[in-house]
Protein backbone atom coordinates (compact mmCIF):
# COMPACT_ATOMS: atom_id res chain seq x y z
CA UNK A 1 0.00 0.00 0.00
CA UNK A 2 1.38 3.42 -0.97
CA UNK A 3 2.11 5.55 2.08
CA UNK A 4 0.72 9.09 1.88
CA UNK A 5 -0.32 8.60 -1.78
CA UNK A 6 -1.45 12.18 -2.40
CA UNK A 7 1.81 13.97 -1.63
CA UNK A 8 5.47 13.65 -2.40
CA UNK A 9 7.49 12.16 0.42
CA UNK A 10 10.18 14.51 1.72
CA UNK A 11 13.60 12.87 1.62
CA UNK A 12 16.85 14.21 3.07
CA UNK A 13 20.45 12.98 2.94
CA UNK A 14 23.03 13.24 5.70
CA UNK A 15 26.57 13.17 4.32
CA UNK A 16 25.69 14.07 0.74
CA UNK A 17 29.10 15.28 -0.43
CA UNK A 18 30.69 11.84 -0.94
CA UNK A 19 30.33 9.51 -3.90
CA UNK A 20 27.41 7.54 -2.45
CA UNK A 21 25.74 10.78 -1.37
CA UNK A 22 26.21 12.14 -4.89
CA UNK A 23 24.56 9.09 -6.41
CA UNK A 24 21.65 9.39 -3.99
CA UNK A 25 21.24 13.03 -5.04
CA UNK A 26 21.27 12.08 -8.72
CA UNK A 27 18.68 9.36 -8.24
CA UNK A 28 16.37 11.33 -5.96
CA UNK A 29 16.39 14.51 -8.06
CA UNK A 30 15.04 12.50 -11.00
CA UNK A 31 12.77 10.27 -8.92
CA UNK A 32 9.08 10.78 -9.81
CA UNK A 33 7.68 9.94 -6.39
CA UNK A 34 9.72 11.89 -3.84
CA UNK A 35 10.95 15.39 -3.09
CA UNK A 36 14.56 16.03 -2.10
CA UNK A 37 14.32 18.34 0.91
CA UNK A 38 17.82 18.76 2.36
CA UNK A 39 21.37 17.53 1.86
CA UNK A 40 23.97 17.96 4.59
CA UNK A 41 27.73 18.43 4.48
CA UNK A 42 29.73 19.98 7.28
CA UNK A 43 32.63 21.18 5.15
CA UNK A 44 30.49 22.21 2.16
CA UNK A 45 27.63 23.99 3.95
CA UNK A 46 26.41 26.90 1.85
CA UNK A 47 27.79 25.59 -1.42
CA UNK A 48 25.49 24.51 -4.23
CA UNK A 49 25.16 20.78 -4.75
CA UNK A 50 26.53 21.06 -8.29
CA UNK A 51 29.73 22.66 -7.02
CA UNK A 52 30.62 19.30 -5.47
CA UNK A 53 28.70 17.05 -7.87
CA UNK A 54 29.09 18.83 -11.24
CA UNK A 55 26.84 16.35 -13.07
CA UNK A 56 23.91 17.97 -11.23
CA UNK A 57 24.53 21.40 -12.74
CA UNK A 58 21.32 22.97 -14.04
CA UNK A 59 19.14 20.39 -12.27
CA UNK A 60 18.84 21.90 -8.80
CA UNK A 61 19.45 25.12 -6.89
CA UNK A 62 19.69 23.35 -3.53
CA UNK A 63 22.63 24.13 -1.28
CA UNK A 64 24.32 21.92 1.27
CA UNK A 65 23.28 22.67 4.82
CA UNK A 66 25.22 22.10 8.02
CA UNK A 67 24.19 18.84 9.75
CA UNK A 68 23.06 20.83 12.79
CA UNK A 69 20.34 22.48 10.65
CA UNK A 70 18.74 19.22 9.54
CA UNK A 71 14.94 19.38 9.74
CA UNK A 72 12.35 16.59 10.11
CA UNK A 73 11.50 14.63 6.96
CA UNK A 74 9.64 11.47 5.93
CA UNK A 75 12.73 9.38 5.17
CA UNK A 76 16.38 10.02 5.90
CA UNK A 77 19.37 8.56 4.08
CA UNK A 78 22.59 8.37 6.09
CA UNK A 79 25.72 8.34 3.91
CA UNK A 80 28.31 8.81 6.63
CA UNK A 81 31.71 7.24 7.38
CA UNK A 82 31.67 4.01 9.33
CA UNK A 83 30.56 4.43 12.94
CA UNK A 84 29.07 7.91 12.63
CA UNK A 85 25.46 6.86 12.00
CA UNK A 86 25.32 4.50 14.98
CA UNK A 87 26.68 7.15 17.36
CA UNK A 88 23.85 9.57 16.49
CA UNK A 89 21.04 7.15 15.60
CA UNK A 90 18.73 8.41 18.37
CA UNK A 91 18.90 11.94 16.99
CA UNK A 92 18.23 10.81 13.43
CA UNK A 93 15.33 8.59 14.50
CA UNK A 94 13.77 11.66 16.11
CA UNK A 95 13.91 13.51 12.79
CA UNK A 96 12.56 10.85 10.43
CA UNK A 97 10.07 8.01 10.68
CA UNK A 98 12.15 5.97 8.26
CA UNK A 99 15.93 5.67 7.91
CA UNK A 100 18.22 3.99 5.41
CA UNK A 101 21.82 3.83 6.58
CA UNK A 102 24.32 3.30 3.77
CA UNK A 103 27.28 2.55 6.06
CA UNK A 104 28.23 -0.75 7.65
CA UNK A 105 26.87 0.24 11.06
CA UNK A 106 23.69 -1.86 10.97
CA UNK A 107 24.43 -4.59 8.42
CA UNK A 108 25.38 -7.38 10.78
CA UNK A 109 22.67 -8.93 12.92
CA UNK A 110 25.05 -10.44 15.47
CA UNK A 111 26.88 -8.31 18.04
CA UNK A 112 29.73 -10.78 18.37
CA UNK A 113 30.24 -10.83 14.60
CA UNK A 114 30.31 -7.02 14.58
CA UNK A 115 33.00 -6.94 17.25
CA UNK A 116 35.02 -9.63 15.51
CA UNK A 117 35.07 -7.91 12.13
CA UNK A 118 35.11 -4.26 13.20
CA UNK A 119 37.31 -4.59 16.27
CA UNK A 120 35.02 -2.82 18.74
CA UNK A 121 31.69 -3.12 20.50
CA UNK A 122 28.71 -1.79 18.58
CA UNK A 123 27.95 1.85 19.55
CA UNK A 124 24.17 1.29 19.55
CA UNK A 125 23.50 -2.40 20.27
CA UNK A 126 19.81 -1.88 20.99
CA UNK A 127 19.32 -0.67 17.42
CA UNK A 128 21.09 -3.48 15.61
CA UNK A 129 18.07 -5.77 15.44
CA UNK A 130 15.75 -3.03 14.16
CA UNK A 131 17.40 -2.71 10.76
CA UNK A 132 16.46 -4.92 7.80
CA UNK A 133 19.43 -5.91 5.65
CA UNK A 134 19.10 -3.67 2.61
CA UNK A 135 19.48 -6.07 -0.30
CA UNK A 136 16.01 -6.43 -1.85
CA UNK A 137 16.97 -9.65 -3.61
CA UNK A 138 17.07 -11.34 -0.20
CA UNK A 139 14.94 -9.07 2.04
CA UNK A 140 12.16 -7.83 -0.25
CA UNK A 141 9.16 -8.81 1.85
CA UNK A 142 10.73 -7.64 5.10
CA UNK A 143 11.53 -4.27 3.51
CA UNK A 144 7.94 -3.58 2.49
CA UNK A 145 6.73 -0.92 4.90
CA UNK A 146 9.83 -1.24 7.10
CA UNK A 147 11.06 1.72 9.12
CA UNK A 148 14.79 1.00 9.11
CA UNK A 149 17.07 -0.53 6.48
CA UNK A 150 20.81 -1.02 6.46
CA UNK A 151 23.13 -0.45 3.58
CA UNK A 152 24.98 -3.22 1.77
CA UNK A 153 28.67 -3.74 1.15
CA UNK A 154 29.52 -3.49 -2.53
CA UNK A 155 31.93 -6.45 -2.46
CA UNK A 156 29.47 -8.44 -0.38
CA UNK A 157 26.63 -7.66 -2.79
CA UNK A 158 28.55 -8.85 -5.84
CA UNK A 159 29.65 -11.98 -3.95
CA UNK A 160 26.20 -12.74 -2.54
CA UNK A 161 24.44 -12.37 -5.88
CA UNK A 162 27.05 -14.64 -7.45
CA UNK A 163 26.59 -17.35 -4.81
CA UNK A 164 22.89 -17.26 -3.98
CA UNK A 165 21.67 -19.09 -7.13
CA UNK A 166 23.85 -22.04 -6.10
CA UNK A 167 23.00 -21.76 -2.40
CA UNK A 168 19.25 -21.71 -2.97
CA UNK A 169 19.49 -24.70 -5.31
CA UNK A 170 21.60 -26.66 -2.81
CA UNK A 171 24.38 -27.20 -5.35
CA UNK A 172 27.45 -26.27 -3.25
CA UNK A 173 29.54 -28.97 -1.58
CA UNK A 174 29.77 -27.60 1.97
CA UNK A 175 32.77 -29.79 2.83
CA UNK A 176 34.98 -27.75 0.48
CA UNK A 177 35.97 -24.09 0.68
CA UNK A 178 34.29 -21.44 -1.44
CA UNK A 179 36.80 -18.93 -2.82
CA UNK A 180 35.73 -15.45 -3.95
CA UNK A 181 37.92 -12.92 -5.74
CA UNK A 182 36.50 -9.43 -6.27
CA UNK A 183 38.08 -6.89 -8.60
CA UNK A 184 37.10 -3.34 -7.67
CA UNK A 185 37.39 0.20 -9.00
CA UNK A 186 38.94 3.19 -7.30
CA UNK A 187 35.61 4.80 -6.30
CA UNK A 188 35.29 2.11 -3.66
CA UNK A 189 37.90 4.07 -1.71
CA UNK A 190 35.56 7.06 -1.40
CA UNK A 191 35.86 10.73 -2.33
CA UNK A 192 38.65 11.61 0.10
CA UNK A 193 42.08 11.29 -1.49
CA UNK A 194 44.96 9.30 -0.01
CA UNK A 195 48.49 8.23 -0.88
CA UNK A 196 47.18 5.06 -2.50
CA UNK A 197 44.64 6.98 -4.61
CA UNK A 198 47.22 9.51 -5.89
CA UNK A 199 47.09 9.20 -9.68
CA UNK A 200 50.74 8.13 -10.26
CA UNK A 201 50.28 5.40 -7.66
CA UNK A 202 46.75 4.28 -8.63
CA UNK A 203 46.86 4.48 -12.43
CA UNK A 204 47.57 1.13 -14.11
CA UNK A 205 47.39 -0.71 -10.79
CA UNK A 206 46.40 -4.33 -10.31
CA UNK A 207 46.88 -4.30 -6.57
CA UNK A 208 46.04 -6.88 -3.93
CA UNK A 209 44.11 -4.69 -1.54
CA UNK A 210 42.81 -7.27 0.94
CA UNK A 211 43.95 -10.83 0.14
CA UNK A 212 42.42 -12.02 3.43
CA UNK A 213 40.34 -10.64 6.27
CA UNK A 214 38.07 -8.21 4.43
CA UNK A 215 35.11 -7.11 6.57
CA UNK A 216 32.57 -7.86 3.86
CA UNK A 217 33.27 -11.54 4.53
CA UNK A 218 30.89 -11.23 7.47
CA UNK A 219 28.01 -10.11 5.24
CA UNK A 220 28.63 -12.93 2.80
CA UNK A 221 28.49 -15.51 5.57
CA UNK A 222 25.40 -13.90 7.09
CA UNK A 223 23.46 -13.78 3.82
CA UNK A 224 24.51 -17.07 2.23
CA UNK A 225 24.91 -19.15 5.39
CA UNK A 226 28.25 -20.40 4.01
CA UNK A 227 30.84 -20.37 6.78
CA UNK A 228 33.67 -21.82 4.67
CA UNK A 229 33.96 -18.77 2.39
CA UNK A 230 37.22 -16.95 1.72
CA UNK A 231 37.28 -13.47 0.16
CA UNK A 232 40.09 -11.58 -1.60
CA UNK A 233 39.86 -8.03 -2.97
CA UNK A 234 41.99 -6.70 -5.84
CA UNK A 235 42.05 -3.06 -6.98
CA UNK A 236 42.15 -2.66 -10.76
CA UNK A 237 42.25 0.12 -13.37
CA UNK A 238 38.59 1.03 -13.12
CA UNK A 239 36.68 3.90 -11.50
CA UNK A 240 33.25 2.31 -11.04
CA UNK A 241 32.52 -1.36 -10.81
CA UNK A 242 33.01 -4.62 -8.96
CA UNK A 243 33.39 -8.07 -10.48
CA UNK A 244 33.04 -11.06 -8.16
CA UNK A 245 34.34 -14.43 -9.34
CA UNK A 246 33.34 -17.21 -6.95
CA UNK A 247 34.68 -20.77 -7.10
CA UNK A 248 32.68 -23.58 -5.53
CA UNK A 249 32.42 -27.32 -5.98
CA UNK A 250 29.21 -29.13 -6.79
CA UNK A 251 27.46 -31.60 -4.51
CA UNK A 252 26.94 -34.00 -7.43
CA UNK A 253 27.76 -34.34 -11.13
CA UNK A 254 26.10 -31.47 -13.00
CA UNK A 255 25.33 -30.45 -16.53
CA UNK A 256 25.00 -26.86 -17.72
CA UNK A 257 21.24 -27.25 -17.89
CA UNK A 258 21.20 -27.81 -14.12
CA UNK A 259 22.94 -24.48 -13.59
CA UNK A 260 20.66 -22.71 -16.05
CA UNK A 261 17.72 -23.98 -14.02
CA UNK A 262 19.24 -22.72 -10.76
CA UNK A 263 20.10 -19.27 -12.10
CA UNK A 264 16.75 -18.78 -13.79
CA UNK A 265 14.95 -19.79 -10.61
CA UNK A 266 16.93 -17.23 -8.61
CA UNK A 267 16.54 -14.42 -11.15
CA UNK A 268 12.78 -14.95 -11.57
CA UNK A 269 10.92 -11.96 -10.16
CA UNK A 270 14.13 -10.00 -9.57
CA UNK A 271 13.81 -6.87 -11.72
CA UNK A 272 17.49 -5.92 -11.56
CA UNK A 273 19.08 -9.31 -12.12
CA UNK A 274 20.15 -10.37 -15.61
CA UNK A 275 21.73 -13.68 -16.55
CA UNK A 276 24.67 -13.13 -18.89
CA UNK A 277 26.06 -16.24 -20.54
CA UNK A 278 26.54 -16.01 -24.29
CA UNK A 279 28.21 -18.39 -26.70
CA UNK A 280 30.06 -15.66 -28.58
CA UNK A 281 30.90 -11.97 -28.57
CA UNK A 282 32.89 -9.71 -26.25
CA UNK A 283 30.34 -9.61 -23.42
CA UNK A 284 29.82 -13.33 -22.96
CA UNK A 285 30.07 -13.01 -19.19
CA UNK A 286 29.17 -10.21 -16.75
CA UNK A 287 31.20 -7.04 -17.23
CA UNK A 288 31.00 -4.09 -14.80
CA UNK A 289 32.10 -1.54 -17.40
CA UNK A 290 28.71 -1.43 -19.12
CA UNK A 291 26.83 -1.16 -15.80
CA UNK A 292 28.17 2.29 -14.85
CA UNK A 293 25.32 4.31 -13.35
CA UNK A 294 22.96 1.33 -13.40
CA UNK A 295 21.25 -0.62 -10.63
CA UNK A 296 21.42 -3.86 -12.59
CA UNK A 297 23.48 -6.84 -11.44
CA UNK A 298 24.61 -9.21 -14.17
CA UNK A 299 25.22 -12.82 -13.12
CA UNK A 300 26.74 -15.68 -15.08
CA UNK A 301 28.50 -18.98 -14.64
CA UNK A 302 30.83 -21.60 -16.10
CA UNK A 303 31.15 -25.29 -15.24
CA UNK A 304 34.12 -27.64 -15.30
CA UNK A 305 32.30 -31.00 -15.44
CA UNK A 306 35.45 -33.04 -14.81
CA UNK A 307 36.30 -31.46 -11.47
CA UNK A 308 32.80 -30.30 -10.53
CA UNK A 309 34.07 -26.76 -10.11
CA UNK A 310 31.47 -24.04 -10.65
CA UNK A 311 32.64 -20.52 -11.40
CA UNK A 312 29.90 -18.00 -10.61
CA UNK A 313 30.31 -14.38 -11.69
CA UNK A 314 28.52 -11.16 -10.77
CA UNK A 315 29.17 -7.64 -12.06
CA UNK A 316 27.75 -4.48 -10.51
CA UNK A 317 28.38 -0.75 -10.28
CA UNK A 318 29.73 -0.52 -6.74
CA UNK A 319 28.16 2.92 -6.19
CA UNK A 320 24.76 1.80 -7.48
CA UNK A 321 23.74 -1.81 -6.85
CA UNK A 322 26.51 -1.88 -4.26
CA UNK A 323 25.29 1.25 -2.45
CA UNK A 324 22.95 4.06 -3.57
CA UNK A 325 20.91 2.09 -6.11
CA UNK A 326 20.04 -0.67 -3.67
CA UNK A 327 19.28 1.99 -1.05
CA UNK A 328 16.76 3.73 -3.33
CA UNK A 329 15.28 0.34 -4.22
CA UNK A 330 14.82 -0.20 -0.48
CA UNK A 331 13.22 3.24 -0.18
CA UNK A 332 10.70 2.35 -2.87
CA UNK A 333 9.74 -0.83 -1.04
CA UNK A 334 9.54 0.92 2.33
CA UNK A 335 7.26 3.62 0.92
CA UNK A 336 4.99 1.24 -0.96
CA UNK A 337 6.22 2.36 -4.39
CA UNK A 338 7.15 0.24 -7.39
CA UNK A 339 10.62 -0.92 -6.42
CA UNK A 340 12.03 -0.07 -9.85
CA UNK A 341 10.89 3.57 -9.75
CA UNK A 342 13.71 5.94 -10.68
CA UNK A 343 16.13 3.08 -11.30
CA UNK A 344 15.58 2.06 -14.92
CA UNK A 345 18.80 3.51 -16.39
CA UNK A 346 20.52 0.58 -18.18
CA UNK A 347 24.12 1.78 -18.23
CA UNK A 348 26.19 2.99 -21.19
CA UNK A 349 27.86 1.38 -24.18
CA UNK A 350 30.46 2.26 -25.21
CA UNK A 351 31.88 3.98 -22.19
Amino acid sequence: MLLHPFKYMKISIVGASGYVGGELLRLLLWHPGVELAQATSGRNAGRYLYQVHPNLRGRTALQFIHPDKLEPCDLLFLALPHGEAAKAIERYAGLAERIIDCSADFRLADLAAYKRWYGEDHPAPAWLGRFIYGLPEVSREALRGARYASGVGCNATASNLALLPLVQAGLIDLTKPVLIEVKVGSSEGGATGSESSHHPERAGAVRSFAPVGHRHSAEIRQVTGLENTHLSITSVELVRGALATAHAFATRPLAEKDLWQAYRAFAKGQPFLRIVKERQGIYRYPEPKILAGSNFADIGFALDPESGRIVSICAIDNLMKGAAGSAVQCMNLMLGLDETLGLDFPGLHPV
